[in-house]
């Protein structure tokens, strides 16, 4: 069944939004390039609460890197999450019911970080053509960056989602 948008969805959306360029352009240089250590990744797990947190976290993504990098960054990075995100989510939402490392994190996230973090070959093979950097070394420190960064925001999720309920 079709859930109609409401004002209180768009402002959670733009909120969310909001909140990931200002995490991301707070940490400058560290959410880009070859080694990246982007926090605000940490919003890619909303989607298994409430999937329009896909459009909170692709808006982020785009207009942060449009700020930093620019609209090559804004397609492709864009893309990525718009594609991923959802993917990962219909992949591994089936795994949200166990817990792993006693409640730390959960089993949903630690399979989705892993699998976003495989992702980033779409950000090395950009860095590769834009700045001919070596794509299989690029794969795998901002791949390794992402797996961090993800795994610190599973368990920043995790923990807020006890008091907040992001399904609404």
């Amino acid at each position: 069944m079709y859930k109609k948008t409401t004002v209180v969805d768009m402002v959670q959306v733009a909120i969310v939004a909001a909140l990931y360029i200002v995490i991301t352009v707070a940490l400058g240089p560290l959410g880009s390039g070859a080694i990246q250590f982007r926090l605000s990744e940490l919003f890619n797990f909303l989607p298994f609460y409430n999937k329009k947190y896909v459009w909170s976290i692709t808006i982020g993504c785009m207009i942060s890197n449009y700020m930093i990098f620019g609209i090559v960054d804004v397609i492709v990075g864009g893309l990525s999450t718009l594609i991923f995100v959802p993917l990962g989510v219909h992949l591994f939402k089936k795994y949200m019911v166990k817990d792993v490392l006693s409640g730390l994190l959960n089993r949903a996230f630690l399979y989705f970080s892993i699998f976003f973090s495989v992702s980033m070959f779409t950000i090395a093979a950009e860095l590769k053509f834009l700045f001919d950097v070596p794509f299989w070394l690029t794969w795998l420190t901002s791949g390794l960056g992402e797996f961090i960064s993800l795994l610190i925001g599973a368990i920043v999720i995790t923990q807020v989602a006890k008091r907040i309920d992001f399904t609404k």
